[in-house]
């Protein structure tokens, strides 16, 4: 029987996720996680948006992958046009969990290259998993134009977004290498590394980028 907002459990769960105690919060996201029913989608999205905590968050989004798409996909894809910095970043994650490719027209370069460092990142890794076959090209060159960008962990999460597309990203990290500003270079050489050996560690990769930007180098050169 579909759960309506008179049912006593309904009203129990919502009351849960509003509770200030983090731990009921986590338990009522469980709660809907483990019986899903369409009434709480929108509920489960509009706490995405302002949870604090980021283990109550993670299940707030399992709880949502737990519903039909049919549900959460329209929802999710209004929510990544909202003005809260947190209900993109959000909902971007969530779609990149559900990784149906439906949602790849709501991964526009104004979300690639938003403004907020976590709704960037959010969009990269989900750009990665939504890719229709034949478009990692266009996404490996819209992904390029935001190298240099932020700090080591803005920067780690860009190149492992771009190492995810394999070999294609090549030509666009050679075009960043050449490049007139030094920080996008040195991670466009970076990246470079990270792919050939996947186990090398990224602050490795970036120093040692650094230095060979420093001496005024390319990083293609022979030896």
């Amino acid at each position: 029987m579909t759960i309506t907002q008179q049912d006593p459990d309904a009203i129990r769960v919502l009351q849960g996720m509003e509770d200030v105690r983090s731990t009921v919060r986590l338990r009522a996201a469980l709660a809907v996680g483990t019986t899903p029913d369409p009434y709480f989608v929108d509920k489960l999205i509009e706490r995405c948006a302002i949870e604090p905590e980021f283990f109550v968050r993670d299940m707030l989004t399992w709880a949502l992958t737990r519903h039909p798409v049919s549900v959460t996909l329209p929802a999710l894809l209004r929510e990544v046009r909202s003005q809260r910095a947190q209900a993109r970043s959000q909902a971007l994650h969530t779609l990149s969990k559900i990784g149906d490719r439906q949602a790849w027209p709501a991964i526009t370069q104004p979300l690639l290259s938003d403004a907020d460092d976590e709704v960037a990142r959010s969009a990269w890794r989900a750009a990665v998993v939504l890719v229709p076959e034949g478009e990692e090209s266009a996404l490996s060159m819209a992904l390029a134009t935001q190298l240099g960008r932020g700090g080591r962990e803005t920067q780690l999460s860009l190149s492992r977004a771009l190492t995810g597309l394999g070999e294609v990203i090549v030509p666009a990290l050679h075009a960043a290498t050449t490049g007139p500003d030094p920080r996008v270079r040195a991670h466009a050489l970076a990246t470079e590394r990270l792919l050939r050996d996947p186990d090398a560690g990224f602050e490795a990769a970036i120093e040692e980028a650094k230095r060979v930007v420093a001496l005024g180098h390319s990083g293609h050169e022979g030896p």
